[in-house]
């Protein structure tokens, strides 16, 4: 029997990495909402780069006029908010671009935002992105990558009803 065997027949959600970079435990986030996962379960990423994808199909359910965080809904009800950055709506929309917009149906790794992290840097704020699945009582298990590299598209976060 081979070790992800007790999975067959159990697929789960396959949710994404919505931006390249490193791998880390959302409690390790400097900020509590995120840290005690008080938004939902889930995971942050350090990000290389400033190009937020879709980290799954789905509908847009939110895109902050500020352009900072966007909320999807994956065609398997998953709710995911995806955070970029810390305290970030307080540059109320800069350095941010927003590409996608509220109803739009996306691809996994549909481009949704751009933000140019070295300005937010030198902005003085935090880059970390938390991915967020706010409606974790729904999922018996969810299962997060908290270490390593990740590229886009990657494997981070799995639900499992």
């Amino acid at each position: 029997m081979g070790l992800f065997d007790f999975m067959k027949g159990k697929k789960g959600t396959e949710i994404g990495a919505p931006v390249k970079g490193e791998c880390i435990p959302i409690s390790k986030v400097a900020d509590p909402t995120f840290a005690e996962e008080i938004l939902g379960k889930g995971m942050a990423i350090m990000p290389a780069e400033g190009k937020i994808y879709a980290p799954a199909d789905g509908v847009i359910t939110t895109v902050f006029p500020t352009g900072h965080a966007v909320g999807m809904t994956t065609a398997e009800g998953v709710e995911i908010l995806i955070h970029v950055g810390l305290d970030t709506v307080q540059l109320k929309g800069q350095f941010f671009t927003i590409v996608a917009e509220a109803d739009q149906k996306v691809k996994k790794g549909d481009l949704l935002l751009e933000a140019d992290l070295e300005q937010i840097s030198s902005a003085g704020y935090d880059t970390v992105t938390p991915v967020v699945i706010c409606n974790s009582t729904d999922f018996a298990e969810i299962r997060c990558k908290t270490e390593g590299l990740v590229e886009v598209g990657e494997e981070v976060i799995t639900c499992q009803k």
